[in-house]
């Protein structure tokens, strides 16, 4: 697929010439120059809504980055993706995660075979576990029930299900507690281990090949801890695993029929939708999982179908082009004002920067723009206290995506009004900013003497125009997650596409975790190495104080 590199494409200079005209708008200007600003600038889709309009853009910019993302092939690329070509290329794999939530009725082709069964044979015996565990059928060594599950993986193994589980807190049963286990740090594992005990624990060891070092430092030491009380006979009682490594599992001591597998076109932070899944089954019953599923095909439908103007993955990802490449933003900042979406920043942190946070195009050639921006945040109103001093009125202008339901999943009087009303004012507030000569009225109105007032008018001015992204669902639910999170994994694809990289690799984690083995080496042995100075010195004061 021959496709002009970003920045050779007709419309990469129509739009660099036009962002030095949108540099002098005001968006103050904009909305009251446009009476329906906020309907030809808003989009809505598998039960969530975009508003796009308080960004420094208009109706001209939207169609010019139109342009940009069929010069760039996006339609073609989005099919191709969906039929399972080899959008991987340097793993030399397909890249099939939305198969994972397709129905039983459709058909998905890799390599000639339908996916489909195959996909739905692993939920069948997802579901099949899950009835066993929340029934009770499926007991401990000493014939308890299990009450805690412990899910030990990383990287996607871990954000996808712990955010999932957070987010669905509202649904979670009260018979089952889900704990989640991924930094080599030991002081992880062993704050959970103080929690459960060995008799009703469950643990997931979710690792594709059985090898990831941290998650098989932390279930080797489950493993032991486990073996403390009970059996070997016992441990298929208390493992499972999320593996294709059967005989790796095996030899852990886990039985084969208790490994559920996924495949090599399901990438790690595209996999929650998979057998990764598990945990989340367990902590809210698998109905709700399939709910799950069913929210992010509808917004893979609308994906795949909807023209560009009003496809709201392609609209959300053309926005962040605008502001990361043309207007010259270095960073995206995402708030929820929903407390169960606590973790959903840090997922999308893996989802956003893993993905397109590369430096060379497909065909390994430098390249000559800006990739992913840095993704961070936290939820409304904790940012508000916390930094957005620095996006109201520090030097860099940052983005940002507000998400929140218009409706709780909670009945405390109050409280949800509260929040929504923080969450439009700090848009509102973002964009109009506040100008010398309204801060000085203000001051006036406070009698405040004339002297003080000039003094103060520079501390309380805003500058406004910083642009932001609003999207809402009408409740928190499991099939409006499922579709927010399709959303931002298309939205990933869409700029991938554009800046020419490939989002589905991930070969900057590899290096740091190489140079580990060998120090690991040396701390734990007299071996030693050539190191930098730095590192040596490091190295030899946490030799010294580990005696």
């Amino acid at each position: 697929m021959n496709t002009p590199l970003f920045n050779t494409t007709l419309s990469f200079g129509k739009l660099k010439a036009h962002a030095k005209t949108a540099s002098a708008w005001q968006m103050r200007n904009l909305f009251a120059g446009e009476t329906n600003r906020f309907g030809s600038l808003s989009v809505s889709a598998a039960g969530l809504f975009l508003d796009y309009s308080k960004n420094r853009m208009t109706g001209d910019t939207v169609s010019l980055l139109m342009e940009l993302a069929r010069e760039c092939r996006v339609e073609e690329k989005r099919e191709a993706m969906f039929n399972g070509a080899e959008f991987n290329n340097t793993e030399h794999r397909a890249v099939l995660h939305t198969a994972l939530r397709t129905p039983k009725s459709e058909t998905v082709l890799f390599e000639g075979q339908n996916v489909i069964p195959d996909i739905h044979a692993v939920l069948e015996r997802v579901e099949a576990f899950t009835r066993r565990i929340h029934s009770g059928d499926w007991t401990g060594y000493t014939g308890e029930r299990i009450t805690d599950v412990i899910n030990i993986g990383i990287g996607g193994s871990d954000l996808g299900p712990h955010m999932v589980c957070r987010a669905l807190r509202p649904w979670q049963r009260d018979d089952i507690r889900v704990h989640f286990v991924s930094n080599v740090d030991g002081h992880d594992l062993d704050a959970v281990l103080q929690k459960i005990r060995p008799e009703s624990s469950l643990f997931i060891v979710a690792s594709k090949t059985f090898t990831t070092l941290e998650t098989m430092l932390n279930a080797n030491t489950a493993r032991n801890w486990f073996l403390k009380s009970g059996t070997e006979a016992g441990l298929p009682k208390h493992f499972v695993a999320i593996s294709t490594n059967a005989e790796a599992v095996s030899a852990f001591g886990i039985h084969t029929d208790n490994m559920f597998p996924f495949w090599d076109w399901v990438g790690g932070r595209y996999s929650v939708w998979s057998a990764i899944g598990l945990s989340v089954a367990l902590a809210v019953g698998y109905d709700h999982f399939a709910a799950f599923l069913a929210g992010a095909y509808a917004m893979d439908t609308h994906f795949r179908h909807a023209a560009l103007e009003v496809n709201m993955p392609v609209i959300l990802a053309l926005v962040g082009i605008w502001n990361r490449n043309f207007l010259d933003y270095p960073s995206v900042s995402i708030a929820p004002y929903l407390q169960d979406l606590s973790h959903f920043p840090s997922y999308l942190q893996q989802l956003e920067m893993e993905s397109n946070g590369k430096r060379v195009t497909k065909a390994g050639e430098p390249v000559t723009w800006h990739t992913s921006p840095v993704v961070w945040g936290n939820v409304g109103t904790n940012g508000q206290h916390a930094y957005f001093q620095l996006l109201h009125q520090g030097t860099d202008i940052t983005p940002i995506d507000f998400i929140t339901a218009l409706k709780p999943s909670h009945t405390l009087p109050g409280h949800h009004a509260a929040l929504l009303a923080n969450c439009f004012a700090q848009s509102e507030a973002l964009m109009l900013g506040k100008t010398a000569d309204e801060v000085r009225a203000d001051l006036q109105a406070q009698n405040m003497a004339p002297d003080e007032i000039e003094f103060q008018i520079p501390h309380r001015t805003f500058p406004g125009n910083r642009p932001t992204n609003t999207i809402l669902m009408n409740s928190l639910r499991p099939e409006s997650l499922g579709a927010l999170v399709a959303l931002y994994e298309h939205k990933t694809f869409v700029q991938g596409a554009i800046w020419d990289v490939n989002p589905f690799d991930q070969w900057g984690v590899e290096l740091g975790k190489v140079l580990a083995r060998t120090i690991q080496a040396e701390l734990e042995s007299d071996v030693s190495h050539n190191h930098d100075s730095s590192t040596a010195g490091l190295i030899q004061l946490a030799k010294a104080a580990l005696k």
